[in-house]
């Protein structure tokens, strides 16, 4: 049996859903925040000398301190990022224009023990207006990124390996919390690759490997074309990984089915391979969707513990889904 769609009337949570919050102050290292914001500084002066300044903060955390300085935006990666790894991704962003959004510099620089990459601004989806969620144009790019041969050798996709990550910290903070226990036996339910433990399947198609509608920007800022943004997890693999968290929120009923069809339906029309062309896609959804859902579950779990308060509605509702799970099924296409 698959890990089928139990839909809650009208799926009232909607696309915001898939938005992560870039606002997130939690810095590991005091002294990155300054010297990163000088450097996103120095970088867009280099590029635009009347430059109308303006800096912000997007995200300070261990894995992901972001600053932007008027049309210039510095990441500084995880400490613990492969620079051999993160540098190749960042090529293959470069030589992928009008899919990904391109690097203003070849290959990532050292602050502060962090690698540091630059990009150009653009405009993010805006999460107070749902009905604006651009689901065709995140389906269209996906498609163009599975059907694109990747420009040179790039790792695998991390989608798998974050997954087990979630799962252990959750194993690791709540062992006795009562949602554990089904976040974690739909975990243990699926296939070696799914959580990160064997190769995966698939080890030629490129991938993104962590689709979320905060993942699209329009570039040229504000009304560019959008592009997808975060190399972080780029690589090879299984592409249904890459349409597996909107599948996963329709199937826990929290993706209203308009928003789903309307992604699956152009992801098919621009010949994306993930799933058939027509006919049902759950057979290849199934084992990704069950992987993401345990994933945000074992977040969501984890957050709420640390916060010491209980599961909000959505959070119950990703626990819920992973105690209905049945058993993975063996797929042949999935070995």
């Amino acid at each position: 049996m698959l890990f089928r769609p139990r839909l809650a009337p009208g799926g009232k949570h909607g696309g915001t859903l898939l938005l992560r919050t870039l606002t997130h102050v939690t810095t590991d290292a005091p002294a990155l925040l300054p010297a990163l914001e000088a450097r996103a500084r120095a970088t867009a002066h280099a590029r635009t000398p009347a430059c109308p300044c303006g800096a912000a903060t997007l995200a300070d955390r261990p894995d992901a301190t972001v600053v932007r300085h008027a049309g210039t935006v510095a990441k500084a990666h995880a400490a613990d990022a492969d620079p051999a790894e993160l540098a190749l991704r960042v090529t293959a962003a470069a030589r992928l224009p009008g899919v990904l959004l391109p690097p203003l510099a070849p290959a990532p620089v050292v602050l502060h023990g962090r690698p540091v990459t630059y990009w150009p601004y653009g405009a993010p989806v805006d999460p107070d207006d749902p009905d604006a969620a651009p689901w065709e144009a995140a389906a269209t790019l996906l498609a163009r990124l599975h059907r694109t041969a990747a420009p040179l050798a790039v790792p695998p996709m991390r989608g798998p390996a974050k997954a087990a990550l979630a799962v252990a910290r959750l194993r690791d903070t709540a062992p006795g919390h009562p949602a554990t226990a089904p976040v974690r036996a739909a975990w243990a339910a699926l296939p070696a690759w799914a959580r990160g433990a064997a190769a995966m399947p698939d080890t030629t198609t490129l991938c993104h490997g962590d689709l979320h509608l905060g993942q699209l920007v329009r570039h040229p800022a504000p009304d560019g074309p959008w592009l997808l943004i975060d190399i972080d997890d780029l690589g090879t693999g299984v592409p249904a990984w890459d349409l597996a968290r909107p599948a996963a929120w329709y199937a826990c009923g929290l993706l209203p089915p308009e928003e789903w069809h309307r992604f699956l339906t152009a992801y098919r029309a621009r010949g994306g391979p993930a799933v058939p062309a027509d006919g049902d896609p759950w057979p290849a959804l199934d084992v990704p969707a069950r992987a993401l859902t345990a994933q945000t579950a074992a977040r969501a779990v984890t957050k709420a513990v640390l916060a010491d308060r209980p599961l909000d509605e959505v959070e119950c509702a990703l626990v819920d889904a992973c105690a209905r799970m049945a058993p993975a099924r063996s797929d042949a296409s999935y070995g």
